[in-house]
């Protein structure tokens, strides 16, 4: 007599979703997005598994496109900002001192495995998550990461809406231009509970929304950004937990490229500006750290926005540091030339790097940063807070 097989209980379900999924997987990224993997592989037809093209001219539309777009080749969903005790200051931020910087971010991978193949549990969509918090009283990021193959209602990204989870860790909202924005993260370490209020209506990048990346307009994203989301909520640290609120940023962006060719990495920053406005600018950059290509988005609190081109922005490193964990020598301190301003970032911590190897086989810093503008006799005022991003200082991404 043979064994009667049980159906799969929801426990065994975790268990087959939430194994390592990516280990073989290669790192790729977009930037304005912390690192994320591509997968090969067969399925019916080249034709029919072709990734869509990011073209010059779509119009986005909300608040469908704050959704998933399941045939591009990856996506994401960036959210930073910076968190203080529920009214512990006067005057605004830029009266504030101390704070924590905060980041979550959702990735959609389309494989382009198992396209034919009708299981519910063949892996063409994964789902990536990193969650981090930048604690200046330790002197280092407290961070954790998952990952998963979609299933739906456990691990998934919706559309139409901002719905995106890998089981208990989530990102929704988004459905209306205005509604709020809601996330939960618990991990031994660390955990926080917020919702996000945006102010104002979406800002497109580069043109409309098509975003380049290199000389080449091929290397594109469509992107938006949500500058000045005001924050409330619960953040714990250890058995701690405590009333915040503050301010943040959302990035999402979704293409089907990959690394431009020649470039290294890259440095992405994305500021809330005391004023009320914002700004997204970054740079590629070659073996010899040269950039290959500027872009920058600059916001004012009315909505209006300005394009930054290539010849309208230069990062220039001024101070580095190195990793005692990696090795790696990162420029934590930047001067940014902004059409003939002159703005300066420095750390909210210097170690603020990142160790993603176990998810993405990358290691990279990304972490909280205030922006000061120089004036004529090089005096420093501080005119906002966000995050950088910095890639590509080890070694060339592997594609």
């Amino acid at each position: 007599m043979r064994n009667k097989r049980l159906p799969p209980t929801a426990a065994d379900r975790r268990r087959f979703l939430l194994r390592p999924v990516v280990g073989s997987l290669l790192a790729l990224a977009l930037p304005g997005v912390p690192l994320l993997a591509r997968a090969g592989g067969h399925a019916a037809s080249a034709e029919a598994t072709a990734y869509p093209p990011v073209v010059a001219g779509a119009l986005l539309q909300f608040p469908q496109d704050f959704g998933a777009h399941p045939q591009f080749r990856t996506e994401w969903w960036y959210v930073t900002g910076w968190l203080r005790e529920a009214g512990g200051g006067e005057g605004g931020a830029e009266g504030r001192a101390g704070g924590y910087g905060f980041q979550l971010t959702f990735f959609r991978v389309r494989t382009r495995i198992g396209e034919d193949n009708p299981s519910r549990f063949a892996p063409r969509q994964l789902i990536l998550a990193h969650a981090a918090i930048a604690d200046p009283s330790i002197g280092r990021l407290r961070h954790a990461e998952r990952s998963a193959r979609a299933y739906p209602g456990l691990v998934e990204a919706g559309e139409g809406r901002t719905s995106v989870r890998v089981e208990d860790w989530f990102l929704e909202g988004g459905d209306t231009v205005l509604a709020p924005y809601r996330t939960n993260i618990e991990t031994d370490e660390f955990g926080f509970e917020l919702v996000f209020e945006p102010g104002r209506a979406p800002v497109l990048n580069g043109k409309q929304g098509f975003s380049q990346k290199a000389p080449d307009p091929l290397n594109a994203s469509y992107y938006y950004s949500r500058p000045q989301m005001m924050v409330g909520g619960r953040m714990r640290i250890g058995g701690k937990v405590h009333e915040v609120e503050g301010h943040a940023w959302l990035d999402h962006e979704w293409s089907s490229e990959i690394l431009p060719e020649g470039a290294l990495g890259w440095d992405w920053v994305g500021i809330n500006l005391y004023g009320g406005g914002g700004l997204m600018a970054f740079q590629m950059r070659d073996g010899e750290g040269r950039a290959l290509w500027h872009a920058g988005t600059l916001s004012e609190e009315d909505g209006a926005s300005r394009m930054h081109g290539p010849d309208e922005l230069r990062f220039t490193p001024l101070r580095h540091w190195q990793s005692p964990r990696t090795g790696i020598r990162y420029p934590v301190e930047w001067e940014i030339e902004l059409a003939g301003r002159r703005l300066r970032l420095r750390p909210l911590i210097d170690d603020q790097e990142l160790d993603s190897r176990a998810l993405t086989g990358a290691i990279y810093w990304e972490g909280a940063v205030r922006l000061f503008e120089l004036g004529a006799a090089d005096e420093a005022r501080a005119i906002g807070e966000g995050y950088l991003e910095m890639t590509g200082y080890a070694e060339r991404l592997a594609m």
